[in-house]
Order: C-alpha cells, then structure tokens, then sequence
C-alpha cells in the first residue's frame, strides 16, 4: 500500500494543482465543485482502494492538450509497477474521449499498446501498432514493437517486411538480425525436406549480412546431408579461420565429414595446427578424443597432461581424471573418481555461454540472446583456473 501511495500522490499533486489554477482563472464555480472529489480520492488511497482513487483521478483531469500527459504518465507508471490492467483502463479511458486530438489520440494508442504487450494480449498490441504504422504517427515505434512481437509468435516472414520498412528510420543496419530471420525460416525449410527453398533462404541471409557465421554453418550442414562432405569440409573450416571463437559449434560437423571420408588423420593434423596458433579448450578435447580412439588412453592422457600445465582448464582436468581412472592403478583411480565428481559439480554450475552485448550467461548456445534480445551476441567461454 505504501508504494502504490507514493506511485499516486503526483497524481493527487496533479490534481490539485489544476483545481486551484481552475480557481486562480476565475473558474472558482467549478473548482469548489471538483475540490471534494480531490479530497475524496486521497481518502480512498488512504483506505487501501487504488481502483476508486483512480476513478476520482481521471474524472478530476479533464482530458485536454494540457492535461493528457498526466493522464499518459499515470498510465506509464502504472505499467512499470506491473500494474497492467489499470494502465490499460486509464489508456482506454483517453481513446474514448471524443475530444481528443490526432496526436494525443496516437501517443494513447501507442502506451495501450505497450499496456497490451505487457499483458501479453499480442493481437490486441498488433492491431495498434499497425493502426498507427499506418497513420504514420509514431511509425518508427510502432514498427520496432511489431518487430519485438513477430519475434515472440516467431512470425519470420512478418519480422522480415517489418525490419525491411524499418531501416531507413534507424540509424543501425539491421542486416545481422535479417540473417538470423532467414536462417530460421531456412530451419524450418529444411525440416520439411524442402532443401532447394532452404539453400535460397540461406544465400539471402549470407547477402543479408555477410559477416553472419549462421547460415555460412547450415549451408555446411545441407551439404553433409547431401554426401558433399568435402564442400562442408571446406566451408567449416573457413568459418573456423573467419570466425575462432566459433570453433566449438563445428567440431562435431568436421568429426562426421571426416568420419564418413575415412579421414581422421587429417581432421587431427587440422586441430593440432588450429591450437598451436589459437588455444581452445573444445579443440584441445577434441584432439585428445581423436588421440584416445587412434592410440588409446595413455597417449591421450599424456597429451592432456603436457597441456594442462601451460594452460590448466576445468573441463580438460576433468576429462583427465576420467583418463587416468581407466588405468590399472585402482587405488589412484577411485581417488581421481572422487575428484571427478567434485569437478563435474563445479563445472555444472559454471554456464558454458555469454552475451557479449549484456553479459547474460546460459548454459546452451541461444541465437538471440533472451535477456536483452540481441542476435548472435553469445559466445562460448573460455574455461580457466
């Protein structure tokens, strides 16, 4: 009750206010009327009834050029705390009035359709929006707010015209975002089998933004699905050379084209000349894998040791334990079992992911990041002590 009490009182101000400014204009009738009302609304608020207090409010403040903003900003304040469904009743309130003018008309609309997204009724914000893209009144938030829904209910087609009408009224290319739009619409492509859609949708999001490594990475993967492995081969590994820090994501591609070739020598020649110019700790894993399965677990083991002294990681010490417990000593091997499980506890609770734009941490790779939105912003990080 304190909070909403101090949330209304500017409110209460307001009203206030503009009853005694009424009086000060000569309009001391009408003021003497509405002046009980004032007082009545403060009574509700101190006996815990916002909703009454709110009526009292908005009848208080006439709707004019010179009133509405408080009407808006009592609305806002309201969304804010959460407290949807009376913004939505104030907003509603203005709509109604016959009086209102265009462009007061249009700001109402765009806070109910904020109001309407915070609730959750999309459709209802949708049809705002448009109503206003159309108007051309607030065209640039109405279109960045369909954006935000079409990407909620998944609509990539939608997302797509909406970016494309949104760009000359941004300053910042929405190319990288484009891309991600027809990579998911290339996803859905190919799960219907429809490869011939899905490679065009993927040279779209490749001229979309040319830098993106999404598409570059399915291209990739429709070629392996087709027996081309060579073709993915080579376009994983310059999607390794453009983009390192991605290197992880493609390892069980490379693994299966080389796998399928018959050429796993060569996929390890390949690791062990990515990591001596650029440590990562999914390589380093990798090629111990492929050291392990060619020359078994001591080989392994002894790789994983050299490397760990220089450039000691969870995951690589981890996997070291589980190395050295398969070797015949069983009194080291129940101790390094024991340490095994205090590691993966820790490695557990460690994400695997961030976003490089607002530091968000997830355990799984996400395309768009799912606290501040942002397209292909997470990265694997980097383990170390």
């Amino acid at each position: 009750m304190t909070n909403l009490l101090w949330l209304l009182l500017p409110v209460a101000a307001a009203s206030g206010w503009w009853t005694a400014r009424r009086f000060r204009c000569g309009r001391g009738d009408k003021s003497r009327h509405t002046t009980p009302a004032y007082f009545r609304g403060l009574n509700y608020l101190l006996n815990e009834e916002p909703d009454k207090a709110i009526d009292v409010f908005v009848q208080l403040l006439e709707v004019d050029s010179e009133t509405v903003e408080t009407h808006l900003a009592l609305g806002s304040l309201f969304r804010r705390r959460g407290e949807v469904e009376r913004a939505i009743r104030i907003h509603q309130n203005l709509i109604a009035r016959e009086s209102l003018d265009d462009e007061n008309r249009a700001n109402a609309l765009l806070e109910l359709g904020k109001d309407y997204m915070r609730a959750g009724l999309y459709d209802r914000a949708e049809n705002l929006f448009l109503e206003l893209k159309e108007s051309k009144q607030h065209e640039r938030k109405a279109l960045e707010n369909l954006l935000v829904i079409y990407q909620q209910e998944k609509d990539w087609r939608a997302c797509l015209d909406v970016s494309e009408a949104l760009q000359p009224l941004v300053k910042e290319p929405l190319g990288p975002s484009r891309a991600h739009y027809y990579c998911e619409l290339a996803e859905e492509a190919m799960a219907r089998g429809k490869n011939e859609e899905a490679a065009g949708l993927l040279e779209q999001a490749v001229v979309a933004d040319p830098q993106s490594v999404r598409p570059r990475h399915l291209q990739a993967r429709m070629a392996r699905k087709q027996g081309d492995c060579q073709a993915a081969i080579s376009q994983l590994q310059r999607i390794a050379q453009n983009h390192p820090h991605y290197i992880a994501e493609i390892l069980e591609d490379l693994r299966q084209c080389h796998a399928v070739r018959g050429s796993l020598a060569g996929l390890r020649d390949y690791l062990e000349t990515f990591l001596k110019e650029q440590f990562d700790i999914d390589v380093m894993l990798a090629l111990a894998e492929l050291i392990q399965q060619m020359e078994g677990d001591r080989a392994a083991a002894r790789f994983l040791t050299a490397k760990m002294e220089n450039r000691p990681a969870i995951r690589g010490l981890l996997r070291l334990v589980e190395l050295n417990a398969t070797l015949p000593d069983a009194t080291a091997g129940r101790i390094l079992v024991g340490l095994k499980e205090h590691l993966e506890r820790l490695l557990a609770e460690r994400p695997a992911y961030q976003c490089s734009h607002c530091g968000y941490a997830a355990s799984t790779l996400h395309w768009q990041c799912p606290s501040c939105r942002s397209w292909g912003t997470l990265r694997r990080r980097q383990e170390r002590f």
